[in-house]
């Protein structure tokens, strides 16, 4: 079972609870992801990796993302198909990057809109030989079942294996008091590999409700409002 699986199957019982929700008090908006629709997009993004880039287990795929519902989707999606989450977008696979562009030079290029309601870049799309992610993959399937098996000593984020990040985010949630259940209310950056592993991987390995903010502006209000049991801000 590999590191999505692991991350994902054990809330499947409770799949309309909520899995991750995203502020951006920059732009005034709220997207909340239930486990169901968390994993729908996951999927979406892994059999469009593979059906569109041929990423295979090991393949390294870049992800110069903010923290953002869209980027939870990139990263399980990426590690469902056995992708190599990596920093650098040079020599990747696959480069996803927001709408200013890559900062490096992979063999293809994914561009996520980031856009709060979900769309993709509009009429204008990805600049030429790029792919609007958002609208690409919306048509992929829902459903995504591994070619091969996925080893769990496959490569997943830099320098650790699929293994071994499901074992440094079950290690950090106890570190950071985060259990089954709880909602975890971050403004922590999502960089790699400290902060996803902190931010979104932890609380998704222990049960918990990620509460992403952006831009913070009111924490405060979002903390009651989600009634937050653990605050990573």
């Amino acid at each position: 079972m590999n590191l999505t699986d692991q991350l994902l199957r054990p809330s499947l019982s409770s799949a309309a609870r909520p899995a991750v929700t995203h502020y951006d008090d920059a732009v005034g908006s709220r997207v909340e992801l239930s486990v169901a629709t968390l994993v729908n997009w996951a999927a979406k993004t892994a059999n469009w990796l593979v059906e569109e880039f041929d990423v295979e287990p090991g393949d390294p795929v870049a992800v110069d993302l903010p923290a953002h519902w869209q980027t939870a989707g990139v990263l399980l999606g990426t590690w469902w198909c056995g992708g190599h989450v990596v920093a650098d977008a040079d020599g990747a696979r696959v480069a996803f990057t927001g709408p200013d562009g890559p900062t490096g030079v992979a063999d293809d290029t994914a561009v996520v809109a980031l856009d709060p309601l979900g769309r993709g870049l509009g009429p204008q799309g990805a600049a030429a030989g790029a792919f609007d992610y958002l609208s690409d993959a919306r048509s992929a399937g829902d459903d995504f079942t591994p070619l091969t098996p996925v080893p769990g000593d496959t490569p997943a984020l830099l320098g650790s294996t699929a293994d071994d990040v499901l074992a440094t985010a079950r290690e950090r949630a106890g570190e950071l008091g985060i259990g089954s259940g709880d909602r975890v209310l971050s403004t922590r950056a999502w960089t790699l590999p400290g902060g996803v592993v902190d931010a979104l991987v932890a609380p998704l390995a222990a049960g918990a409700h990620v509460v992403q903010v952006s831009n913070p502006a009111k924490l405060d209000a979002h903390r009651a409002a989600e009634a937050a049991t653990v605050d990573l801000s």
